[in-house]
Parts: structure tokens; C-alpha cells; sequence
């Protein structure tokens, strides 16, 4: 176990606890969620599931009061019964984001800036909870970080409500852990699809340009494109030397000048038909490259402008469909060079793979992540931790200072590092090209 500290004190204060589920769905999340239950239900602690996210909490007042059924679930034994291998959540999830005004410490001395935070709080505080698990992606992340530092600022005397984080992410792209719950599950799903694809492309003498979920780095896609045999992928880590430069802009909000890193889109597209052109060479005019939806984030600015975005601050990628934008340049530059027609269907991939049913391995992790939040608050009396595994599925608890920037409380992204014997063996995989650019 490794939490910088020696084991604690255990916390025998903790009566009731309520566990929490937010942002994105992901296979084996009822593992986790039920397990850590059993956990504490076992140690004669009640448990209760708050439903469908943050977002019954932030609409608590003495008018709205918290109520079973609709805000939260007892969960017990018999609600419990075969769900750890079932497929969805068992009590919801949402994407709403109590900390959404608070970017710095000094908001949270700001009532205004806080009061989502307050009546978060204030609601666990009208249920009894005396402790909250947090199961969620980056961004919930940073939302229990928040309530954690409110918290602390509350006046002397005030309930504290320990804090313990458990990470969850198709995406994989977690500080703090080498695998998430539900990747293994999301690239066997997805690669899947991929492989009927190609099946699908050689019959018919054509390309599809995959759409991968994957917002900041590219660990989905290369699972997909591996395992699903593709024949390129592109991630954001791959958005560098030569197809990276520099744009101006002026922002749509602000009226200001801005200046930003993209992606340069002419050469992310020759590199895709300099693989289409490798193949033809081989006696293959069909194929699937797969690209990871987090590129959209790099696209220059006449891409993006108009394209919402969420309560967390990212584009609305579903909306902007960079598969489908990125096909019908890849059409244009093939016939170009070769004066030839190649059909190329850009498609997104990802949806399908969230609630699918979970694969063994990520029910023995999520498994082990909910024991994690039973012994890193009870045994340990921890507060402020993520639970991680390593090894032999060994926990260990990670302080939220290690993982969230304490200055900006943004979280920190675990990119795919291209030297990495991981980013090497996709490259090999792939149609094979005389060419460094993507290798180095």
C-alpha cells in the first residue's frame, strides 16, 4: 500500500456512506459499485447510491428535498444480488459539474462561485452521510478535489465529510493508474467493430476512417487499432513535428487575438493516403485507419468555430463528427494524386462500448478499486485519496495533490509517450512506411 504515508488511524465514525457515480459510463461499473457496498455493508455500515450523478444534489433545498427513489437508492444486499457482471449503472450517471465556476483556491472563498459546492454539501449533510465515494473520469476527479478543499474552509466545528475517489475512464488516460475499469472491455468491443469493418472494406474495395472515443490521449484508439488490426492510427501524441503548427485567431466570445498549437490537417491527411498508397502497393485497396476523437481538440479554429461545449469546458465532439471531416479531405487529396476514386466512410465508435457487458479482467479490478474505498476510508481513515492498483492488484492510495494541479485544479492527463515500447509496438502493427515522422 502506498499512500506517502504510514497507514491511519481507522475511522470508526462512519455510520453511513454514500457512493457516487459521475460523467461517462464504463463497463464494470456495477462491479465497483457493488463491491465497494458489500465492503461497508458487511462492516455494519449503511450505504446509499445517490442517483444519476451530481445532479439531484445541486437542485437541494428545503423545497427540494433529498428523496429515495428519485435522488438516491438503499443499497443492500438484495439490491445488490448478480449485478457486479451486468452491464449500465445501477444507480445513473450525469455530467453536471457543481465546481464548474471554481478554477483557482481563491474561489472557493467566493460564496457565489461555491454555492454548488454548498449544496452538495448541504445535501449529504440531509441524508446522515458521513463519508462520499466518487467514482468517475477526470473530471469528477477534480470535483471531489474541490469538495474536499471546501470543505477545509468551512467554520471551526462544521461536519467534514471524507472524500475517496475511485478512477473511471474508458479513455485510460488516468494519472495514477496504469489501467483503468472498462478499457479492456471498450477495446475489445470497439476492435470488434474494427475487424468487421475490414471485412466490410475488402468486399467492397474501400476505406472507413474510425472515429475513436479517446478526448485527451490516444489510449483507446491505439487498444482498438492493435487489437482490431487497422491499418493506421493517429492519436493527439502523434500531432507533432511536422504535422503541428501555429494559428492566430480571434476568439468568438472575447473578441480577442489568440494564438494556439494545431494540428496541421494537410499533412494528418497525406500521411493517411501516403498509408492508403503503401497498401495499393501491397495488393490491398481496402482498410481501416482509426483516429483518436481527441484530435478534434487540435483542429485550427474554422473547424470549431460555432461547436458548443459542455459544463467541463470541451467541445462537443459528437457534434462535430471529425471522422466524417476528416474522410471527405482524405477522398479529395487520394483522387488528387492518384486521379482516382476511393470510397472513404468516416464513422464514430465508442458509444456502443460503455455499457457493454464486462470483460473478467475489468471486473477483477473494479472489483478491487471498491474494496479500495472501503480500506482506505475505514481502515486507513483516509480522505482526499484516489485508490489505485498495481502489480498484483495491490492498492494503493493517491493523494488528490498528486494528481490534481493545485493552482489551476485541473487534473493531469497520462498521454501515450511515443517512446514507449506501447506506442512502438502500434506503429509496427500498422502498414509499414518508410518514414520517422510518426516513429520518432
Amino acid at each position: 500500500m502506498n499512500t506517502s504515508d504510514s497507514p491511519k488511524t481507522p475511522n470508526t465514525s462512519i455510520k453511513k456512506v454514500a457512493i457516487l457515480f459521475a460523467g461517462g459510463p464504463a463497463p464494470a461499473a456495477n462491479a465497483v459499485i457493488s463491491t465497494a457496498a458489500v465492503s461497508f455493508i458487511r462492516n455494519g455500515i449503511e450505504v446509499i447510491g445517490i442517483k444519476h450523478g451530481y445532479s439531484g444534489l445541486v437542485e437541494f433545498s428545503a423545497d427540494h428535498p433529498m428523496t429515495e427513489g428519485r435522488n438516491f437508492m438503499k443499497l443492500d444486499h438484495k439490491a445488490l444480488r448478480r449485478t457486479r457482471n451486468s452491464p449500465g449503472i445501477l444507480i445513473g450517471t450525469a455530467r453536471t459539474n457543481p465546481g464548474k465556476n471554481v478554477s483557482s483556491p481563491k474561489h472557493l472563498e467566493d460564496a457565489e462561485k461555491t454555492k454548488p459546492l454548498k449544496t452538495v454539501y448541504d445535501a449529504l449533510c440531509s441524508l446522515g452521510v458521513d463519508a462520499l465515494v466518487s467514482i468517475g473520469g477526470d473530471d469528477t476527479l477534480k470535483t471531489a478535489n474541490k469538495l474536499q478543499m471546501y470543505q477545509r474552509l468551512l467554520p471551526a466545528g462544521s461536519k467534514q465529510i471524507p472524500v475517496v475517489h475511485l478512477p473511471k475512464t474508458i479513455d485510460n488516460d488516468y494519472a495514477g493508474i496504469d489501467f483503468t475499469f472498462g478499457y479492456f472491455t471498450a477495446v475489445e468491443t470497439l476492435a470488434g467493430e474494427v475487424r468487421n469493418l475490414l471485412a466490410d472494406a475488402e468486399a467492397a474495395r474501400n476505406y472507413f476512417l474510425v472515429e475513436s472515443m479517446g478526448r485527451s490521449a490516444g489510449w483507446l484508439a491505439y487498444g482498438v487499432a492493435i487489437a482490431g488490426e487497422a491499418s493506421l492510427v493517429l492519436s493527439v501524441e502523434d500531432v507533432h513535428g511536422p504535422y503541428r503548427t501555429t494559428e492566430t485567431y480571434v476568439d468568438e466570445k472575447t473578441g480577442q487575438q489568440k494564438t494556439r498549437d494545431v494540428m496541421k490537417v494537410e499533412a494528418v491527411i497525406g500521411r493517411i493516403v501516403d498509408t492508403m498508397q503503401a497498401r495499393e502497393k501491397e495488393g490491398k485497396e481496402f482498410g481501416v485507419i482509426v483516429v483518436a476523437e481527441g484530435m478534434a481538440e487540435l483542429l485550427p479554429y474554422s473547424f470549431l468555430a460555432g461547436v458548443p461545449r459542455d459544463e467541463h469546458g470541451h467541445i462537443a465532439i459528437s457534434q462535430l463528427n471529425l471522422g466524417r471531416t476528416l474522410s471527405k479531405l482524405v477522398m479529395d487529396e487520394y483522387k488528387k494524386r492518384s486521379g482516382k476514386s476511393r470510397k472513404v466512410v468516416g464513422l464514430q465508435l465508442g458509444y456502443e462500448a460503455r455499457c457493454a457487458r464486462p470483460h473478467a479482467f475489468d471486473v477483477m479490478l473494479g472489483s478491487q478499486l471498491g474494496v479500495g474505498a472501503y480500506r482506505a476510508l475505514v481502515e486507513n481513515g483516509l480522505s482526499g485519496v484516489m485508490v489505485s492498483v498495481s502489480g498484483q492488484l495491490d492498492l494503493h492510495f493517491v493523494p488528490f495533490e498528486k494528481l490534481v494541479n493545485q493552482e489551476t485544479l485541473v487534473t493531469t492527463v497520462r498521454f501515450v509517450e511515443r517512446a514507449s515500447d506501447f506506442h512502438k509496438l502500434a506503429r509496427f502493427l500498422e502498414t509499414y512506411i518508410n518514414s520517422t515522422s510518426l516513429r520518432d
